[in-house]
């Protein structure tokens, strides 16, 4: 039995936090993407990009479908939104050239982004439609050609289950299932069932046979691996569970990661994991933050609600001056 250690997530907080700083230009605080949004969906996409901007990202773009862009749009002029994803019914009488091409296309206008975003975020708001997750699966790997990190969440996690060599041994992957996606993910990769008597080494197992990517297993304690350690974070919280709670934990962790990375690439005597740190900073920031609105709105607490209070939350954590 492997014991399992709680982070101390004010002190990654404070350690991976860049100060705010005169000389600094747009842009070096981060620049997000996010994947996703499409016809049904477009609260989750606007949900994570937007949080990526109140936590400090200098920068938060949207890639969603010609339906989605309009209303996402409305929702906040601080993003910057895409709309170049399709979906089938689009091209539903197409040949299968046509289609190619249609294909070819998207990922090309994602391509011409792809070198500036220190992090993508896929799957919020995303749909199941099949031509779009065939597209995704191309942006995946462009992200890996030009070794990007990214997070998977949501519908993303529904395509990654069923084609896991998409992040099959990229240490830059970082996966956040929840309850109902772990079980889906332990069933398509370890063929059993979920442990919870042994739920962190089954959960080290799980990062380990996908060649070492970082899982943030969401629950009462997130627990999080890349198949070496297994840390936890189990402080502050909230009963409220209004929906939407996953989407800033995705635009959270993409901006902690990037800045993780940023901290470890200028200090060669840090050997922490950027993806780890990435994940214990988001969990414990958005736990205080929940804890937060919910003590301000108890159980009329919603997501946006939560959103309003992440700033807060950091700075009390890290103080901007």
């Amino acid at each position: 039995m492997s014991s399992t250690s709680e982070a101390d997530a004010e002190s990654v907080l404070r350690l991976v936090t860049p100060s705010l700083d005169l000389k600094r230009h747009k842009g070096q605080a981060g620049k997000i993407a996010v994947i996703g949004g499409c016809r049904e969906y477009t609260g989750a996409p606007y949900f994570a990009a937007i949080s990526a901007l109140k936590i400090g990202a200098d920068l938060s773009h949207v890639f969603c479908t010609k339906d989605a862009a309009p209303v996402i749009k409305s929702y906040s002029p601080e993003l910057i939104v895409h709309p170049v994803l399709e979906e089938s019914y689009t091209i539903s009488d197409f040949s299968e050239e046509e289609r190619k091409q249609v294909q070819e296309r998207v990922v090309g206008e994602v391509d011409k982004w792809m070198e500036r975003f220190d992090c993508l975020v896929i799957g919020p708001g995303l749909g199941r439609d099949p031509f779009l997750l065939e597209c995704v699966s191309e942006i995946m790997l462009l992200a890996r050609k030009f070794n990007v990190p990214f997070l998977v969440d949501g519908d993303g996690l529904f395509l990654v289950t069923n084609s896991i060599d998409l992040v099959s041994s990229y240490p830059l992957a970082v996966l956040t299932p929840n309850v109902n996606e772990y079980k889906r993910l332990v069933q398509r990769v370890l063929n059993c069932e979920v442990d919870e008597e042994n739920a962190e080494d089954q959960l080290r197992s799980l990062a380990k046979q996908i060649g070492g990517v970082t899982i943030l297993r969401k629950g009462k304690s997130d627990l999080i691996s890349n198949g070496e350690i297994v840390k936890s974070v189990s402080i502050y919280g909230s009963p409220r569970r209004c929906g939407g709670q996953g989407d800033i934990l995705s635009g959270s962790v993409a901006v902690f990661l990037s800045w993780s990375q940023q901290l470890i690439s200028g200090h060669e005597s840090l050997s922490e994991n950027p993806a780890i740190l990435g994940c214990i900073a988001a969990s414990g920031l958005l736990r205080k933050a929940a804890s937060l609105a919910f003590t301000k709105h108890k159980r009329s607490t919603l997501t946006s609600d939560i959103i309003g209070c992440l700033g807060e939350s950091l700075e009390d954590i890290c103080p901007a001056s």
